[in-house]
This record gives structure tokens, C-alpha cells and sequence, in this order.
């Protein structure tokens, strides 16, 4: 082997030696093998990888991948990861995080993450559900959820991820399911090639403490009703043969076409100049709608950490000053 050529890494070459401590039947050993799958695809090279992850079952994700990570705290994954980005733009950076992580301590971080555009790439297994701490109702979880923290049923009305992304102007922003293995494999491809902030929303299985939130979603006998795959360029078309659609009335608001009618099905522009089309998808009733999974919003803005390291370059360009011009410029005051 020359010394110019690399060599092909294997799935295996991926995996750490750490024994995966998540529960028997859990969601999140379908994402790693998704994820694992992708990486040797793309052949990412494990030492310019960083896996930053916060609090909860999924953040465990980077003791299982041999690449760089951090095990941060919790709700705080993107912070450090922004700083991991900005101080070398060179690295891949990964964020993983849960419904739990990124929608209630770590909100603020989520949306500043998406508004600011860092070149980072976020996987949030979303189970409904606090897994770790065994079972109280999370931001995603759906109003009267029933939990050990909400014995008479959630009051609150849940967080959409996908909404609340592309509300703070995010760039990318896609959704899959765990077992989904070869959508979810394409979904995170397609993140890894964004050169802003991609959302990758991850519908996930607590088997223990929120067992068959999605089974109308991934069951066989009904995935076809009920799940709307996003294809752009294509029209919005779900059910038995494809014989239903989605079309949109002059307000956005969505509404099933069949038979004569399926020709308005809605053609999907995941580039579209406005989120309009995205938001109402994101906002449609899972009780009366399809669950759309896919890329929901793809659009091409400068990323943060491009314009902080142009204001580096150009702070350096400047005429060097000493340290005493440095501390006596601008407004000062002299205390007598």
C-alpha cells in the first residue's frame, strides 16, 4: 500500500469495545447499526469524528463508536459541540441527544444551535418518553400521557422537533424510525453532506417505559396508511398502492385527495424558497394525517462557523498593536 491510499474501513472498524448497555429490544440498537452502516459508507475517518452527546439512554451513543466523543451534560451537547466546531471546522461533528435533552433543558441550545447555522449534525431519538429516569412524560410525549410524573395525564401540549427546527430557521431538517433501517441509513447520509445545522429526528422505541409509541408507524399491517414518505420532486402519496395524497388549500392547510383528485397531490420541494410547506407537514394531526418521514426542509446559507473564522483571519490581518495600545484602546477611564 502506498502512503497516499487509505485504508477501507469496515462496519466493524467503527464499533468500540465497549459492551452496549442499553436495554434488550431498545430502539436506539437499530440507530447505531444505522449510523454505523452510514459512517462506512461515507468511510469517515474516526480521527476527524467527534460524537458529542448530553444526558439520557441515547447519549451513551459515543462509548460505542470508535471515534472522538464527549459525553457532555445534560441538555448541553450542542454548546460544547458548537465550540468542538468553530475551534477546528475541519472535524465531523455529531451531536446525539433525546426528546428529553434537546426540548426541555437543553431548548435554548437547540434553537440557537439551529438559528446560527453550526456545521453540526444532530440525531434526536425521540421516544415520547424520560427513559433514563425510568418514565415521566417528556416534552414530545402526547397530551394525557399517562406517566408516573403525570398520574391523571399531561396537561401540556407537546413539542413538535420538526416545527420547532424549522422556526428557528433551520437548514435541514429530516425525520426516520428506528427499524426504518435503510431510510434512516439514507437520511443520515444526506445530513452528513449538509454544510450547515441538519436535524435528523428519530422516532424511537422505549420498549420498557413507552412501549408501541409508534406501532400504527412500523407495524406492516398498517405502516402503509400511515406513514407519507417525503421524495423530492415527487407528489405526496401514501396508502395501498398509492392511491391517496396530500394537497394543500390556499391557507396551507393540508387535506387527503383520492381518486379524480389525486393529481393535486402536492409536489415536494424539500429546497422550497418558503418553510410553509414544511411547517404544515410538521403541524398535521398524526390522528388524521400520515406521519411524514424524509427531508422536510434542505436549503444552502453560510455557516457560523465560516463567518467567526473570517473575523479571525481578518482580526489577524490587522496591524499588530502592543499590549498597551491593546488595553488603552477604545473607551477607558481613568479612576482617581
Amino acid at each position: 500500500m502506498s502512503t497516499t491510499e487509505q485504508p477501507v474501513l469496515l462496519k466493524k472498524d467503527y464499533k468500540s469495545d465497549q459492551d452496549i448497555r442499553w436495554c434488550p429490544g431498545c430502539g436506539d440498537y437499530a440507530i447505531l447499526n444505522a449510523v454505523i452502516n452510514a459512517f462506512t459508507k461515507l468511510q469517515k475517518k474516526l480521527h476527524e469524528t467527534v460524537i458529542v452527546s448530553g444526558i439520557g439512554c441515547s447519549s451513551r451513543f459515543p462509548y460505542y463508536m470508535e471515534t472522538y466523543g464527549f459525553h457532555t451534560i445534560h441538555g448541553r451537547a450542542p454548546a460544547v459541540a458548537t465550540g468542538v466546531k468553530v475551534s477546528n471546522p475541519a472535524l465531523d461533528v455529531w451531536v446525539v441527544t433525546g426528546d428529553g435533552d434537546a426540548m426541555s433543558i437543553g431548548g435554548n441550545h437547540f434553537i440557537h444551535t439551529m438559528r446560527r447555522n453550526v456545521g453540526l449534525k444532530i440525531l434526536m431519538f425521540n421516544n415520547r418518553i424520560y427513559g433514563l429516569t425510568k418514565g415521566q412524560y417528556s416534552p414530545t410525549s402526547e397530551q394525557g400521557k399517562v406517566t408516573k410524573s403525570s398520574p391523571m395525564g399531561s396537561v401540556d401540549y407537546p413539542f413538535s422537533p420538526i416545527a420547532l427546527a424549522l422556526g428557528a430557521g433551520a437548514t435541514f431538517v429530516g425525520r426516520s424510525v428506528d427499524i426504518f433501517l435503510s431510510h434512516l441509513e439514507e437520511l443520515v447520509c444526506k445530513a452528513s453532506a449538509h454544510t450547515g445545522t441538519a436535524l435528523c429526528e428519530i422516532y424511537q422505541n422505549c420498549n420498557i417505559f413507552n412501549d408501541g409509541a409508534y406501532k400504527t408507524v412500523t407495524e406492516k399491517d398498517t405502516r402503509e396508511e400511515r406513514v407519507l414518505q417525503l421524495e423530492h420532486g415527487k407528489p405526496l402519496l401514501f396508502g395501498a398502492d398509492k392511491g391517496k395524497g396530500i394537497a394543500f388549500d390556499a391557507s396551507f392547510q393540508p387535506y387527503i385527495v383520492t381518486g379524480a383528485d389525486l393529481g393535486k397531490a402536492f409536489i415536494w420541494d424539500e429546497t422550497a424558497e418558503t418553510p410553509a410547506p414544511a411547517m404544515a407537514l410538521a403541524t398535521m394531526s398524526e390522528s388524521e394525517f400520515p406521519v411524514p418521514i424524509g427531508v422536510f426542509r434542505r436549503r444552502d446559507k453560510p455557516n457560523f462557523e465560516s463567518g467567526v473564522q473570517a473575523q479571525v483571519a481578518a482580526a489577524k490581518a490587522k496591524k499588530q498593536t502592543t499590549l498597551h495600545e491593546l488595553l488603552h484602546q477604545g473607551e477607558i477611564w481613568e479612576v482617581k
